[in-house]
């Protein structure tokens, strides 16, 4: 191919500029030909590893019911479908009208809600929709911080500050890791928020939403409860339900718990809000939608419909179990001074000081086969690293794994972790131990 020059890429650091130029020009000195097969053997690779090879406890993922797989892989995504169904500007989509319609109907059934939103390409794209629907650049927001595992999109640098908004820290009680409601009220009252934003990037328990929703009617907020990492467990109803109990919003991500495709999602119980989501979709910013995806959506949305019970509480039980026995290895199990427990969620929370900050140790386990990542928790600083590590038990639950194999689980880490045992020799008894469940459960078959 021609020789080009690769220019930097303007918001990467330096190391991943000089990985990023490295691999293209390995890459680009390639035929088409042996480029077509490098993609392909990449692809095979990238998912034998993942839905076969590891033990994956990164709580931002999940696999997918198989034949919901196969309806993403449908030609139907590539065909547009603009408008309402009933209404629609393009011919020839009657079956795509109703596949918009269940899928719809599907998520307002298992979220006992009067109003959703489908056609949202992704988790923080259904948070900007949110932002729109509330707020007009310049309104202040409240929303967690770093240290309380809040998501980039709610800060400066994500959604929330590209769409203009000043964004205030939500006063945090970390010995119980909730909502500190009384610095809340007075913040609240002193700043005059439009949106009050409750959970992020990880719910180790539930949020004072009622609290919430009272000191947000006091000042004229909305409340907006991110479900991102926790919609397959409030689907379940094995976790706090944020609409009943008060939230006027709630986003979401379709895959984590959720175990659907990657997308999005919003739903509310205010009307004036779901005619604004409404226009933000169509004809707004996603007049054009993947249809294949929302087919995928709406049989992801049955499997919870028909097992969400029995996998959140597996989830639960699953996570429960890894953090007991991870503690009782040695491992630094983060638990909130006012908690007795470690969780009552799908997500484990780990002080990744000993192990020099969450980055450094999840790419050190990584070797083995095992996979989590770093998450900022209410402890003291990490020099240049994360100084949490962030596991979720979605995806092994969903592959089989139960309380014994997540005890097992705990052991493997435990000799990377605390006694320093080579990465590279437990790969060898995590894949061996992964080669047991390779088949799916709760899901429609």
């Amino acid at each position: 191919m021609k020789d080009i020059s690769i220019p930097p890429r303007p918001g990467a650091s330096e190391a991943a500029n000089h990985f990023h130029a490295d691999l293209a020009a390995q890459l680009l000195a390639q035929s088409l030909d042996s480029l077509d097969a490098q993609l392909h053997e990449s692809v095979g690779t990238a998912e034998r590893l993942v839905d076969h090879d590891c033990i994956n406890l990164y709580a931002g993922t999940n696999t997918m019911n198989p034949r919901a797989k196969a309806l993403l892989a449908s030609s139907i995504g590539v065909r547009p479908s603009l408008g309402h169904p009933g209404e629609k500007y393009n011919k020839g989509v009657h079956e795509i009208e109703k596949i918009e319609v269940l899928a719809l109907e599907l998520l307002k059934r298992l979220f006992n809600a009067p109003y959703a939103e489908y056609r949202v390409p992704s988790g923080s794209i259904a948070n900007l929709y949110a932002f729109m629907a509330t707020c007009r650049p310049g309104d202040t927001i409240i929303a967690f911080d770093d240290a309380a595992a809040g998501h980039p999109t709610h800060h400066a640098e994500g959604a929330a500050g590209l769409y203009g908004l000043k964004v205030l820290a939500m006063p945090f009680d970390a010995a119980r890791m909730d909502v500190d409601v009384d610095g809340l009220r007075r913040l609240a009252r002193d700043a005059r928020p439009k949106l009050v934003i409750v959970a992020g990037s990880m719910c180790l328990y539930p949020y004072d939403v009622a609290a919430v929703r009272a000191i947000a009617d006091e000042v004229g907020a909305w409340v907006l409860y991110d479900a991102a990492h926790m919609g397959g467990l409030i689907a379940g109803g094995a976790f706090q339900q944020p609409l009943a109990e008060g939230a006027h919003l709630m986003t979401g991500s379709t895959y984590k718990s959720f175990g659907g495709p990657p997308s999005g999602m919003v739903l509310t119980t205010e009307a004036v809000l779901a005619e604004r989501l409404d226009r933000i979709a169509y004809p707004g910013l996603t007049a054009n939608f993947d249809a294949a995806k929302t087919a995928a959506l709406a049989l992801a949305t049955m499997d919870l419909l028909e097992y969400g019970r029995a996998y959140a509480r597996q989830m639960i039980a699953n996570a429960q179990a890894l953090a007991e026995a991870l503690a009782a290895e040695g491992v630094a199990v983060f638990r909130p001074a006012a908690r007795d427990g470690f969780t009552v969620s799908q997500h484990v929370a780990l002080d990744a000081r000993p192990y020099g900050g969450g980055n450094r140790a999840s790419e050190h386990i990584e070797r083995a086969n095992i996979l989590f990542t770093s998450i900022g928790l209410p402890l003291p600083a990490v020099a240049g690293d994360a100084n949490g590590i962030r596991i979720g038990t979605q995806e092994v639950t969903r592959w089989g794994l139960r309380e014994d194999a997540l005890r097992e689980v705990a052991r493997l880490i435990a000799r990377v972790l605390v006694r320093g045992e080579a990465p590279e020799r437990v790969r060898a008894d995590a894949l061996a131990l992964r080669a047991d469940y390779q088949r799916l459960h709760f899901v429609r078959n």
